[in-house]
């Protein structure tokens, strides 16, 4: 028994000493604790919406101010005409946009029913069916405390509009991100397990020192895999547009170019993992973990950023995953040109220089 105790000792030191064993033991628990605790829920706070008050009176002044007094809506911009919907929506400001008829006040008086339309981006159905139905709850509240002051049956309808996905398929969410999700994953993954492992057999200082370039002995890694990951796409997009009813709204060649940038930012994002990782094992766990909880978390694909706190909020900014599923749905699904993807491409530019930057000056360091 002392024997085991000693060795029961011994174990215990060594696990001690070893800062990644702790590590993984209780950093990883909290962490996960904390994205999975706040990331995973249903419920929708703060989104931003847009008021279009064609009555302007005291009825619909204070229904608004209800809406805004919840925790569920931010109140982005207030529109003066229909017209300037569609565009709020397509420059991704607004996900949810109510609109009061004429003489809303004097309708709902006179005749004892006025309407109100809620118009929704379905682009994502769950979250445009949870929106739409908080404002008709909200609605549905106001109507009942009218009731119990006048003591008349006033009657509020609710027009529900669902914008760009009217059948809310869930194709309209699960594409883009299975795209965002693939593509990260094969192209990083892959390109810094092929560049490991030829450093782990001793075959990489062999190739560098050959009469090719070390910049062009890298670049002959990655092109399979870009190439494999254009395979990838068109397979999605013939999937996805004749099985699953995908439209592709927008430009065939911005969607194809943007893509394209985005295995590029993969790539270069892998070959950064490679000059990190010291064996193939290491480099696939911190492909794994590193970047597939970022994306089915942190990305939009399946819970949404603004019910985060403010420091997963920013996290999210610096998962490339993020960007290019805002860019595919704008293109796809709602028929935005350059003009309204403009800022997240240059996200993605900014991330792929940054990336390839840091790994070819980091190859330089240890490779030579």
């Amino acid at each position: 028994m002392k024997q085991l105790l000693s060795f029961i000792k011994k174990e215990f030191n060594h696990i001690l000493r070893d800062k990644r064993t702790m590590l993984v033991l209780f950093g990883m628990p909290m962490v996960q604790l904390i994205i999975f605790g706040f990331a995973i829920t249903t419920e929708v706070r703060n989104a931003k919406i847009a008021i279009l008050d064609n009555s302007k009176d005291e009825i619909t002044q204070r229904l608004i101010t209800r809406i805004e007094s919840i925790k569920y809506f931010v109140i982005e911009k207030t529109i003066n005409s229909s017209d300037q919907i569609e565009n709020a929506f397509k420059s991704g400001r607004i996900k949810l946009a109510i609109v009061f008829q004429q003489n809303f006040q004097n309708e709902l008086f006179h005749t004892n029913r006025a309407q109100i339309q809620i118009i929704s981006d379905a682009t994502d159905p769950n979250q445009a069916t949870t929106l739409a139905n908080y404002v008709s709850a909200v609605v549905t509240d106001f109507q009942n405390d009218l009731f119990e002051l006048n003591k008349i049956p006033y009657s509020i309808d609710t027009e529900i509009r669902m914008l760009y996905n009217p059948q809310l398929k869930g194709a309209y969410t699960s594409v883009p991100g299975v795209m965002g999700l693939i593509l990260l994953l094969v192209s990083a993954m892959m390109t810094s397990i092929s560049v490991v492992r030829e450093r782990e057999l001793g075959t990489m200082e062999i190739l560098l020192v050959s009469p090719m370039k070390p910049w062009l002995v890298i670049i002959s890694k990655a092109i399979p895999y870009f190439v494999l990951s254009i395979v990838n796409v068109i397979t999605i997009l013939l999937l996805s547009t004749t099985l699953l009813d995908m439209p592709i709204n927008g430009s065939l060649v911005l969607l194809f170019s943007v893509t394209i940038l985005y295995i590029l930012c993969a790539l270069s994002l892998g070959l950064f993992i490679s000059t990190v990782a010291n064996s193939q094992l290491a480099a696939m766990l911190i492909s794994l973990v590193g970047l597939m909880l970022p994306v089915v978390m942190l990305s939009g694909y399946a819970f949404p950023i603004a019910n985060m706190p403010d420091l997963l909020q920013w996290l999210a900014n610096l998962s490339p995953a993020k960007w290019f599923i805002i860019i595919i749905k704008n293109i796809m699904i709602k028929g935005i040109g350059i003009e309204g993807i403009w800022k997240e491409t240059l996200v993605l530019i900014a991330m792929t220089l940054i990336f390839m930057l840091i790994s070819i000056k980091r190859f330089k360091i240890r490779l030579t």
